[in-house]
């Protein structure tokens, strides 16, 4: 009896509270990461040079916008982090540091740009912590449901209030009123990696004509022990 009640108790009581977030994760997003550079070389381990977006769906105001790029007047405003933001900071090479702060937070922190994301799981703050990073409410999903992941479900993240920034490095933008989503799934390799995918899916009446969608890969590692944070760099 004491295996069903253990479960009974993760899952909530009929009537009683559910399990907090870190007790409810189907899967563990937890640790270090470092990015895998398999798709989009040329965008990400390179500034892209000015009117190089092909693959962005940029309404005309948007193509106005990133057409005028120039990184000396984004450094001359401050604004070197606006490819550092939370639509674009996932797709910077480099490490993820996750870790829970409390039973429904979760924190990541990212070497590129030295910036720090908050997953909120519930009721998330009115004003975001870091106007690159916005506000970010989480959920999981479980397998069986519209998206069910590989490891047991998934981790929806949906970003709001972020600063206006830029989608890729050469000035592709992204309004303040734009909404990202972002599905993380865990999945093991063959060979015993294990990988995380994120799934992000920006959507912004201003500056984009569509959904625009990505997906990036990173790798698991055994520590920080090569964990070297940069500042945000505008070229």
């Amino acid at each position: 009896m004491i295996i069903p009640g253990s479960i009974f108790a993760q899952r909530g009581a009929r009537g009683g509270p559910p399990p907090v977030a870190k007790v409810a994760a189907p899967i563990d997003i937890t640790g270090y990461w470092v990015s895998v550079v398999t798709e989009d070389w040329r965008y990400r381990m390179l500034t892209p040079k000015k009117g190089d977006y092909p693959s962005i769906p940029l309404s005309p105001a948007g193509r106005q916008v990133a057409d005028a790029w120039d990184p000396a007047k984004d450094e001359a405003a401050g604004n070197q982090c606006k490819a550092f933001g939370a639509a674009n900071v996932i797709r910077m090479p480099g490490r993820l540091h996750i870790k829970w702060v409390d039973d429904n937070t979760l924190r990541l922190d990212t070497e590129a740009g030295t910036q720090t994301r908050l997953f909120h799981f519930g009721p998330a703050p009115a004003a975001p912590e870091s106007p690159w990073q916005g506000v970010s409410t989480a959920q999981w999903q479980f397998a069986g449901g519209r998206r069910g992941g590989a490891g047991g479900g998934e981790l929806k993240v949906v970003t709001t209030k972020m600063k206006s920034g830029y989608l890729q490095k050469n000035g592709v933008p992204y309004s303040e009123n734009a909404v990202l989503t972002e599905y993380f799934d865990i999945t093991k390799e063959p060979n015993g990696d294990e990988l995380m995918i994120v799934v992000a899916v920006v959507e912004d009446p201003q500056y984009l004509n569509a959904r625009f969608v990505r997906s990036t890969h990173f790798k698991k590692i055994a520590d920080g022990s090569e964990w070297k944070p940069n500042p945000c760099s505008a070229r």
